[in-house]
C-alpha cells in the first residue's frame, strides 16, 4: 500500500514524528511537504495530496494542519476525496467502514502523538464495508 503524507506549517512537527515512527516499523510514506515550520497555505498542500490520490500515486493519505479543519475542508472540495478528521478509535474505524475515507486528517496542535498513531493504525487496517447503503451514499457524494 502506498501512503502519502503532507502538512502545512502547523502540522509539520507531527508529520515528522509520524514519518520517523513508521520508518522504524519498515513503513515509508511519500512526503508531499511542507518541509519546515515556515508559514505556508494549507489549500496548496491539500491539492498536492488530492492529486496524488486521484492520480493513483498513493492509495491513502495523511493530511495535517494546526487543527485538521482547514486542510480537511480543502481536500473535501475535490470530487472523489473523502478526508476525515480522526479523533477517537470508533471514528477511525467507521470512517473507513462506512465512508471509505481515503485521507486521514489530524490536528498537529490539537492531538497527542500517541493518539494519532493509534487512530491511524486503526484507519489503515480497516476495510470498507461494501454494503449497498454505504456504497450508495458514496456515489451520492460524487454526484
Amino acid at each position: 500500500m502506498k501512503i502519502a503524507i503532507a502538512s502545512d506549517h502547523g502540522g509539520f512537527e507531527l508529520k515528522q514524528k509520524m514519518i520517523e515512527h513508521y520508518a522504524k516499523q519498515g513503513m515509508f510514506f511519500d512526503d508531499l511537504g511542507t518541509n519546515s515550520t515556515e508559514s505556508c497555505d494549507y489549500p496548496l498542500i491539500a491539492k498536492k495530496m488530492t492529486d496524488a490520490i486521484l492520480e493513483k500515486k498513493a492509495d491513502m493519505g495523511i493530511l495535517i494542519c494546526g487543527t485538521g479543519i482547514g486542510i480537511s475542508i480543502a481536500a473535501n472540495r475535490v470530487k472523489g476525496i473523502r478526508a476525515a478528521i480522526l479523533y477517537n478509535e470508533d471514528v477511525a474505524r467507521l470512517t473507513r467502514e462506512h465512508n471509505n475515507a481515503n485521507i486521514a486528517v489530524f490536528g498537529g496542535r490539537m492531538q497527542k502523538f500517541e493518539d494519532v498513531v493509534k487512530y491511524f493504525d486503526i484507519f489503515m487496517k480497516t476495510g470498507f464495508s461494501e454494503e449497498n447503503r454505504h456504497q450508495k451514499r458514496i456515489c451520492e457524494l460524487d454526484e
